[in-house]
């Protein structure tokens, strides 16, 4: 009996044994497999990192325009700029049609409508894209070739939020960042292109300033053009509760009751059609 009972604790021990074994051998690959995605992860980083600087040596370091804007990040292929827009007017749009519990939360007022948009529109459209962002797209727009959001020097900091032409100093000292209010993205990232929103394309901007509120600046996306042209916006936030999104056509701004709000020259309050100035092409 007692040589039975010592086998079984010998049989016992040798399972413990070979289950602390696999246990091992289960961590060693586990470590194995984070070292394999992260040297994946590093190659990734260093081929993008190698096509933005390529990027940067085929255009320059040089700012044509004087806008704050550097020539690399200009979309100069007029394919580039074409899809540039569809996104950005599709996801703006898209934003306006879903339940408002299903817009991201970032999004609560216009600029950030803008901003949300915009880098979106800017980043690859993936299987991963989708998920992430919850949109469904019975026919998406081509892709940008140029580049995509981060992959550029500037890295994360999309928005010019300092005065003055670009000099390769801005890179990494704060002319560039994630965030900037409407007053910033309308005078340190989009130019003037008309007053007459006849002239305005999709993806183009509508700005106002509205004299004596606490929050001036409002702007507005155009999603379509012509004859049933119309806009998206977020009202902004009131008295506490979340603004409302939007889609509006031009036709019935231009009888809005409020006259401050329509889009038309002899309105002070309206300052123009504003483009994107990675819109503006460099040749």
């Amino acid at each position: 009996m007692g040589s039975i009972l010592c086998g079984v604790f010998l049989v016992r021990a040798s399972v413990r044994r070979l289950g602390l074994g696999g246990i091992a051998l289960l961590a060693i690959l586990l470590v194995l497999a984070r070292m394999a995605l992260f040297v994946r992860h590093l190659a990734g980083h260093k081929a993008t990192h190698a096509k933005a600087v390529s990027r940067v040596e085929a255009v320059g370091w040089g700012d044509r325009f004087g806008d704050g804007t550097p020539d690399f990040l200009r979309l100069s292929d007029p394919a580039d700029r074409g899809a540039f827009r569809r996104w950005f007017a599709l996801i703006a749009e898209y934003q306006a049609m879903r339940p408002r519990g299903e817009v991201p939360e970032e999004i609560t007022d216009c600029a950030s409508l803008l901003r949300y948009s915009y880098r979106e529109a800017l980043k690859r459209h993936d299987a991963g894209w989708f998920r992430d962002t919850g949109m469904d797209v019975m026919a998406p727009p081509g892709e940008i070739g140029a580049w995509h959001y981060p992959e550029t020097p500037l890295g994360a900091g999309l928005f010019r939020v300092r005065p003055g032409s670009f000099v390769a100093g801005d890179v990494g000292d704060g002319a560039f960042a994630q965030f900037a209010d409407a007053k910033t993205l309308v005078e340190r990232n989009a130019f003037l292109v008309s007053r007459d929103v006849r002239e305005a394309e999709p993806g183009d901007l509508l700005f106002y300033r509205q004299f004596g509120q606490s929050s001036p600046w409002h702007s507005m996306i155009v999603v379509e053009a012509g004859m049933r042209a119309r806009v998206v916006y977020d009202t902004g936030p009131d008295h506490g509760r979340l603004g409302e999104l939007r889609r509006v056509l031009v036709a019935e701004l231009l009888e809005h009751p409020q006259a401050q709000w329509r889009p038309v020259a002899g309105n002070p309050n309206f300052l123009g059609v504003y483009r994107w100035n990675i819109l503006r092409a460099t040749l």
